[in-house]
């Protein structure tokens, strides 16, 4: 009988898993908006545990599948294209959710961070800009942009890192 599977490929891979990863902190997120916990720093940094785990159950799945081996390479594409899919899926969900079903989340953002500046000793002038600033890119379809563009070159630098651990090289002269 003849093997009929497909080989995968590193993008198979990275939009399987992108997707996956994305509807996971999709649902992470709605979470913690939903129970007003989206200012909660160390709650929130789950979200990077999440991404980690997608990224080497990715790393994972592509090597099971390819011999046992992922070059450098081919582990920092597959988790900067899951990154890009990840983080646009997430991005539109939070824009959604912020301009459409709940556009009060947006303002209890900006006045946790009102308070957090206050804390910090900034005169209301300092406020007044620091929000400004950051009410541009993270409002409306900048805000989206933006977010996408960050996902990805976060995603990037750390799977620099994730890549260099999980990689597998064949052997030269196998």
């Amino acid at each position: 009988m003849e093997n009929t599977t497909t080989p995968v490929t590193p993008t198979s891979v990275a939009l399987r898993y992108g997707v996956l990863t994305g509807l996971a902190s999709i649902i992470f997120s709605f979470i913690l908006l939903v129970t007003g916990q989206e200012g909660n720093v160390p709650l929130s940094m789950l979200g990077f545990i999440i991404w980690i785990g997608g990224v080497v159950l990715a790393h994972k799945f592509f090597k099971a599948n390819n011999g046992g081996f992922m070059s450098y390479s081919q582990g920092l594409g597959i988790g900067t294209l899951l990154s890009a899919v990840s983080g646009t899926m997430g991005a539109i969900f939070r824009y959604i959710y912020m301009e459409f079903i709940d556009p009060s989340a947006a303002q209890r953002g900006i006045e946790a961070m009102r308070v957090k500046l206050e804390t910090q000793g900034l005169d209301d002038e300092q406020i007044e800009q620091s929000i400004a600033m950051s009410q541009k890119f993270s409002a409306g379809p900048v805000g989206l942009v933006f977010a996408i563009v960050m996902s990805i070159v976060l995603g990037f630098i750390l799977c620099l890192i994730i890549s260099a651990i999980t990689k597998r090289n064949r052997p030269e002269f196998e």
